[in-house]
């Protein structure tokens, strides 16, 4: 099992509520410090000047050609099923070396989903991680390969988080080369987001792929997460709706099932100023496919969901290429 990072800090305390922990850059200075027998202690582990792994971090992602964000915002619109589908697409080009990075540190789903690969672990040598490999082009890293058991559930505070996603940027070794390194991340905008966008930075990132549900309530939240990427300069690949319709697997003819109240994203992206990507119409299917680890788009290529999967990804690989 290989070890994750822990607090090396002897406080004399227990952390008050709200604390942002002893390794978070505002360690000792934000509000919930004010008062805290810890405050000092804190205060002296602050980093002071640049980070001296972002050199290292820099040289590790060199050999990464693009780096894809797929965000949401909102929670349940698809987004690890899109990225497990983005994955399964590019992997399809045998010429290509693909990687599938899982930051959602607390509900991990990307070993289920992408190749049922959960009860493998990974290995360290003196190279770094070594991920695990799906197929001979793909090859994932996810928190999942490093607990105890698939019900351990993560309780970590922000500065654990963000030390985790750093080690993932620093010590993972992709091999010699990667054509694509797909991050999925989880919703909102909070410390995974800002973790991985700022330590991406220096390398480059070539952008993000934004996904959505037709119903407001997920695009009240997307519309906070293209905000998001405009403050963090990232750039915005695309909008993809998902769930747009339902594929019957009988007759394979589409109905609308969540109908857009408010125009949906085609809308939403054309008010927003970013490119509209496609509709992805619901297929039982997929979820069936992704329960048992398999690639729906071998599997069913002849769904629409498939065609219009196919469609997203050939319109992200035109904005990225």
């Amino acid at each position: 099992m290989t070890e994750v990072i822990t607090t090396s800090i002897n406080l004399t305390a227990p952390e008050p509520e709200h604390c942002p922990g002893p390794e978070s850059e505002a360690a000792g200075q934000a509000d919930a410090c004010a008062g805290c027998p810890n405050q000092e202690i804190c205060s002296s582990q602050t980093p002071i000047g640049p980070d001296p792994d972002m050199a290292v971090i820099n040289e590790r992602l060199s050999i990464i050609k693009h780096k894809l964000l797929v965000l949401s915002g909102k929670g349940g619109v698809g987004k690890s099923t899109f990225t497990t589908m983005l994955s399964w697409a590019l992997a399809a080009d045998e010429d290509l070396e693909i990687g599938a990075m899982d930051l959602d540190i607390c509900g991990p789903s990307l070993p289920r989903m992408l190749g049922n690969v959960e009860h493998e672990t990974i290995h360290s040598s003196n190279s770094g991680w070594t991920p695990v490999y799906v197929n001979d082009n793909l090859a994932m890293m996810s928190i999942a390969f490093m607990l105890p058991d698939q019900d351990s559930a993560v309780i970590w505070r922000g500065a654990k988080k963000n030390g985790l996603i750093k080690q993932f940027l620093k010590d993972v070794d992709w091999g010699s080369h990667l054509d694509y390194l797909v991050v999925d991340t989880p919703p909102g905008t909070s410390d995974e987001h800002l973790s991985v966008t700022t330590y991406l930075k220096e390398s480059g990132i070539d952008g993000a792929l934004i996904v959505t549900t037709p119903q407001e309530v997920a695009l009240l939240d997307v519309r906070k997460e293209i905000d998001f990427c405009r403050k963090a300069g990232i750039k915005i690949l695309g909008l993809v709706e998902n769930m747009s319709g339902f594929v019957c697997p009988g007759c394979s003819k589409e109905s609308k099932i969540f109908k857009p109240t408010t125009g949906g994203g085609e809308l939403l992206a054309k008010e927003m100023g970013i490119a509209f990507l496609g509709s992805v119409p619901l297929d039982p299917r997929i979820g069936k496919s992704c329960d048992r680890g398999e690639n729906f788009l071998d599997l069913y290529p002849d769904s629409p969901a498939s065609t219009a999967i196919l469609d997203v990804v050939d319109a992200l690989r035109d904005a990225v290429e």
